[in-house]
């Protein structure tokens, strides 16, 4: 595929307001694959410019899951908080670090189908301290936040190139 998510057209059964981050989630497919491929687990928890690789992956993962439990007010459980407590930390492969970013993606998905246009501006609140945002503020967090942790992941597994 030569264009960019964003530039294949609208997505059966996904509202053009929610549909960012599903072309978000797929350049995150794409380019994970694309940049990862042929990397050792070894260089995966290598830090390189202050992070890992295998760090930025499990923030995927873990902030896609908190984000979307968020947008469809559910608190975060124990096991979402533990998750969070251990991003920094190994062990994972790159595949299995690499699926546990698919599944997230594809669970945020199916919650995000279900987003009714009519609640775009309904509130919605953020942690412990429940900061006021609404469901269009979580959408656009989605898909800026996955691409910021994306592009820091490319810089990493590139720089994993270079060094050896």
């Amino acid at each position: 595929m030569n264009d960019e998510p964003w530039l294949r057209g609208p997505i059966a059964g996904v509202h053009p307001l929610v549909m960012p981050v599903f072309f978000s989630y797929a350049q995150v497919r794409e380019d994970l694959h694309k940049h990862t491929v042929g990397l050792s687990d070894e260089q995966v928890w290598q830090r390189c410019a202050g992070q890992s690789l295998g760090f930025q992956l499990k923030h995927i993962a873990g902030s896609v899951d908190r984000i979307t439990s968020y947008l469809m007010v559910r608190p975060l459980s124990d096991e979402q908080l533990a998750f969070l407590k251990q991003e920094l930390q190994p062990p994972g492969s790159l595949p299995e670090l690499l699926a546990l970013v698919e599944h997230s993606l594809t669970y945020s998905e199916s919650q995000l189908k279900n987003v009714d246009a009519d609640s775009l501006y309904a509130p919605r609140t953020v942690g412990r301290r429940a900061l006021p945002t609404t469901v269009i503020g979580l959408i656009v967090h989605l898909a800026e936040h996955t691409q910021r942790h994306l592009g820091q992941a490319i810089l990493i597994a590139k720089l994993l190139r270079q060094t050896g």
